[in-house]
């Protein structure tokens, strides 16, 4: 091996990773509209069904039908910010206005009241946190000035958003008019050996995915309605709204459902911050308490195991394993996106690796 062999090989391989580095940093500016593109293919996956539905059972050309998904997802969005602006305004309002002394004051009775009722005092609690090296009881002294900013970061945000929202609708709409125009981009980048395999991953992953997600949206309907009910029975302020975030968190695989529960909690204990605690606040939590196992347990037993055996054809248990490994991996987000990401994977190995044991085994009712 002549050293201009070996001079060549070395700056080949710095051409390479620099190469890859650029490559990864233009992505990373770009990672806004990754996002924006990934959102609209989920729209798209959705809308999917209604669009065919429309075409062919109420014979819509394909312009018209693709005009009337998106309209039905303008006016689902424009629900939901109907629903929530006004909620938002008038709570700003009315902390602009708030007596943040008085506001303190009750979270700290509060406080105070269920520690009287689980048996303790005051005085033994702080103590305790003192004890383990807390300067400053998180309990005394909770400054809640920082709510009517948060509010007003809250909104700029939201501005923000509003144009992502734009942009997302714009793409969505070209990925329903045009189903292949996706498919098309990625041939792109495929040999020409491997297109017809490619093509028919693509539309079995469409297929499954767009199940999944409609199922998805079957699940969290049935959780906000058995929520809805929750609070609404037991007299909790703006019950709706409480109930459609709560279910909105059962996105999150496994984590979601706790945060969702520990939210629903908390807003029916502070909306009677004026009431007794033993008599009217503890009753109230204890009847959300029941009122979200009685939604877990329909989600646990009965929505997704239909979603998952019958979208994307895994067992419970290998979604189980997929999401926790993909949670230790990349948190949140990996969590979110595990059971579609691995759809694809395991269609993509079925079409490609179709005679591997593993992937036999694996994709065996795809």
């Amino acid at each position: 091996m002549t050293s201009n062999t070996i001079s060549n090989g070395i700056l080949k391989a710095l051409a390479i990773i620099v190469g890859i580095a650029l490559l990864l940093y233009f992505l990373y500016q770009i990672q806004s509209v990754i996002a924006y593109l990934s959102i609209a293919a989920v729209i798209a996956l959705i809308g999917r069904p209604i669009v065919q539905f429309l075409r062919r059972k109420l014979k819509f050309p394909n312009t018209l039908a693709v005009i009337v998904t998106m309209l039905l997802f303008i006016s689902v969005i424009a629900g939901i910010i109907a629903l929530f602006v006004p909620l938002i305004s008038e709570q700003g309002k009315n902390l602009s206005l708030l007596d943040i002394d008085q506001l303190q004051s009750n979270i700290n009775r509060l406080y105070q009241q269920i520690i009287e009722y689980l048996g303790a005092t005051p005085k033994v609690v702080n103590e305790i946190i003192e004890e383990s090296e807390l300067e400053k009881s998180i309990f005394e002294g909770i400054d809640v000035g920082f709510i009517p900013n948060f509010l007003n970061s809250f909104v700029g945000v939201l501005s923000t958003a509003s144009i992502g929202l734009l942009s997302v609708l714009f793409i969505s709409f070209f990925f329903l008019k045009d189903s292949k125009l996706f498919q098309n981009g990625i041939l792109t980048f495929v040999p020409k050996t491997n297109e017809k395999r490619t093509v028919n991953s693509i539309d079995k992953i469409n297929n499954l995915l767009s199940r999944y997600f409609v199922g998805l949206l079957l699940q969290l309907f049935i959780l906000f309605v058995i929520y809805t009910i929750t609070l609404l029975l037991v007299g909790v302020e703006n019950a709706i709204v409480i109930a459609f975030l709560c279910a909105l968190f059962n996105i999150i695989p496994y984590v979601g459902p706790i945060i969702g529960g520990v939210l629903m909690i908390t807003l029916t204990m502070t909306s009677n911050l004026d009431a007794d605690f033993s008599t009217v606040i503890l009753p109230k939590a204890g009847w959300v308490f029941l009122g979200l196992m009685i939604g877990q347990l329909v989600d646990n037993f009965f929505s997704q195991p239909r979603i998952f055996s019958q979208s994307v054809k895994s067992h419970p248990l290998e979604i189980f394993l997929v999401i926790i490994i993909a949670g230790l991996l990349f948190g949140v987000v990996g969590m979110i996106i595990a059971v579609p990401g691995y759809t694809a994977i395991k269609v993509i190995l079925k079409e490609f690796l179709s005679e591997n044991k593993i992937v036999k085994s694996l994709t065996k009712d795809l």
